[in-house]
């Protein structure tokens, strides 16, 4: 890997040298790129969300920000790859942003003939506009045929099983088979339903189907992930033989594979386990999180990217003082800093309740005035308690939903020193989770997450999840509970799975080095896999990586190898990534930084994996793993390599 020159990019996207990983490049050239400041005149961090790439043109989704106006897609002309160019902007409803869901294609059916342009709808976290439903959203279509001159043709469609408007919308994907256009999409409230709708007219699209898998085909739960969290996150379709099938990302129940050929009626093909154990790190039950799946171009693989924001998996949330002390369930909560960061590595000490803890919620009581004291004994945190959501349920909290990121920082910026996440009443069925993101870089913010049930165990109350709230039940805010413990042990980023697509066995898997040291649980961005795109030709699988980058791997039944890399300068933060093709026939590679636009890369690395691809795997005589299988490393050399990359960039490692 070679480090790139300082001259290489003007821009500053990441700030300066700490908080990301040292700029890598490697079997790939930066062809162009274009940082999207026409619109807004800058790009906030965490702003740029997916790409697609379509007949010259490149669309990337404006997502989540505070001022809550910047909602929509960019499009880019990238009919010359060096010198791309922002040419328009298509705004969202008001109120509104896309993330994962940037898919243009062409269509011909009897009702439309022209390129299409389908995004997700989800409501912004900040400044909400009055009398927008923070739970609503869908999907928008778009005839992008002149894409300097886009047309609305249908705006938050989608799923209205919970009321009106349509629920809020994570992904979706859009297919075209028999004269025929279909869209498929993941529901933010209905979290284990795939809604698929008829869009051959795109004006008027019509729910076709509004499936629950685990219902449909309660096979798939046959061996769940740590934590247990089941829900639709993303999906893709392809023709694969006389059959269209699609490939689901099912969260903590693997990935599954559907003929959707008549997609009224899906029917069952194969799906994934988590195994146990994990294949890198040999934890029992593996992490899951099944984020994103693309078939390989002939498709006898599949290339999936487990999604993990927290290196981290905590032990039992421990109350440790008062009538209801005990052991209660915990989780760790995606874009927190590890329980690690703490001077003693654990999380413990008093609390006090804070409500939602959103800009827009009744404010977080100041740890001065808390009643906490000011001086703990050696080891503790003063901890405040702050509640996932609100989701409309509560009539003491009428404000929208926001990030625990943003909950995290006011709780900080009140005072304490670290925060505790209890799940609200709707969310305690599916399990101990406090939803993850917008946590700031600094300072780290160690926090876990728990149960209701164990919130209202922390502050003596009677534990409740009626809908609605009955107010009197909960705690006041301001209220001080009982002392917690909760204890973490490092287990890895997020990371990249092989599958034989045939049976749905799993073949190899990868994870960049800095993933698995835990010298790297916080302090250098997130270090997960994101997504993939494969090539058309050939076993290539390109990789948005957040702070890792782009990653470029070669593949076959002897495993998974990465053979290209890219890092910033001033670091990455990637999201989407796209393969596409020139009218010249040269294959290049579309990727969206989060904190800076569009960067497009051309490979010029194998196209096979080396021979020592197949990597070993499994554990030793006393359990523990032999070395770092499936790294771009692995072993003696690459302990000894990211050693050398670290040591320049001022890490020790020992």
């Amino acid at each position: 890997m070679l480090a790139l020159p300082a001259a290489a990019f003007a821009h500053d996207q990441h700030g300066p040298g700490e908080g990301h990983l040292p700029a890598v490049q490697e079997n790939l050239e930066l062809v162009g790129e274009a940082e999207l400041t026409g619109q807004f005149g800058d790009v906030v961090l965490g702003q740029i969300a997916d790409v697609a790439v379509h007949d010259g043109y490149a669309y990337l989704n404006s997502w989540d920000e505070p001022s809550c106006t910047r909602g929509g897609t960019y499009v880019v002309d990238i009919n010359d790859p060096a010198n791309p160019q922002e040419i328009g902007f298509i705004p969202a409803v008001a109120g509104y942003h896309h993330g994962e869901g940037a898919h243009v294609v062409e269509l011909n059916t009897k009702k439309f003939s022209g390129d299409l342009l389908a995004v997700n709808d989800e409501t912004c976290t900040e400044n909400l506009p009055a009398g927008v439903d923070p739970n609503s959203g869908g999907f928008d279509l778009y005839d992008v045929s002149d894409p300097e001159n886009p047309v609305t043709l249908s705006q938050l469609r989608g799923d209205k099983g919970v009321g009106d408007p349509a629920n809020a919308y994570h992904s979706v994907f859009v297919w075209q088979d028999a004269g025929k256009a279909y869209l498929v999409a993941s529901d933010n409230l209905e979290f284990t339903d795939v809604d698929i709708f008829d869009i051959s007219k795109p004006t008027k699209p019509k729910q076709i189907g509004d499936l629950d898998l685990l219902e449909e085909f309660p096979q798939i739960a046959d061996e769940l992930a740590n934590g247990n969290l089941v829900l639709n996150h993303d999906m893709v379709v392809k023709r694969v033989g006389s059959q269209m099938r699609m490939l689901l990302s099912y969260w903590d129940a693997g990935y599954v594979q559907l003929d959707v050929t008549n997609p009224k009626k899906p029917t069952y093909i194969t799906d994934t386990n988590f195994d146990d154990p994990d294949p890198l790190l040999g934890f029992d039950p593996p992490e899951g999180n099944a984020h994103q799946a693309e078939y390989s171009h002939d498709n006898e693989f599949f290339l999936a990217a487990d999604e993990d924001f927290s290196p981290e998996r905590l032990d039992n949330v421990e109350i440790t003082t008062g009538a209801n002390a005990g052991d209660y369930p915990g989780n760790s909560i995606g874009g927190a800093a590890a329980l690690s960061t703490l001077a003693d590595g654990i999380l413990n000490g008093p609390t006090v309740y804070g409500g939602y803890g959103c800009d827009a919620s009744a404010p977080i009581p100041n740890r001065a005035t808390s009643g906490i004291p000011a001086a703990l004994p050696a080891g503790q945190e003063a901890i405040v308690v702050v509640q996932r959501g609100p989701d409309g349920n509560d009539p003491s909290a009428p404000e929208g939903a926001c990030f625990p990121g943003e909950k995290a920082e006011n709780g900080i910026n009140a005072g304490y020193d670290a925060v505790l996440f209890v799940n609200h009443h709707a969310g305690e069925a599916g399990g101990v989770f406090c939803g993850s993101g917008d946590f700031p870089a600094t300072p780290p913010i160690a926090a876990a997450c728990t149960s209701h049930e164990a919130h209202h165990r922390i502050f003596n109350t009677t534990p409740t999840t009626e809908v609605p709230y009955n107010p009197a039940n909960e705690p006041a805010i301001g209220a001080l509970g009982e002392e917690v413990r909760v204890e973490g042990t490092f287990d890895g980023w997020g990371y990249a799975h092989l599958y034989d697509a045939n049976t749905s066995e799993e073949v190899d898997a990868f994870a960049i080095p800095e993933a698995l040291d835990e010298n790297f649980a916080a302090g250098f961005g997130d270090l997960s896999i994101h997504e993939f795109a494969t090539d058309p030709e050939e076993n290539l699988a390109y990789s948005s990586y957040y702070s890792g980058g782009v990653r470029v791997f070669a593949f076959g039944a002897g495993g998974l190898a990465q053979t290209g890399a890219f890092i910033d300068e001033e670091g990455s933060n990637f999201w989407g990534i796209e393969q596409f093709t020139t009218e010249s026939g040269e294959r290049l590679i579309a990727g969206s930084d989060r904190d800076f636009g569009l960067q497009i890369f051309r490979y010029t690395g194998p196209t096979e994996p080396p021979a020592a691809a197949a990597q070993a795997r499994g554990q030793d005589a006393a359990g523990e793993v032999k070395s770092t299988p499936g790294t771009d490393d692995g072993g003696a050399a690459g302990a000894a390599r990211l050693d050398e990359r670290l040591a320049a960039f001022g890490v020790n490692t020992y």
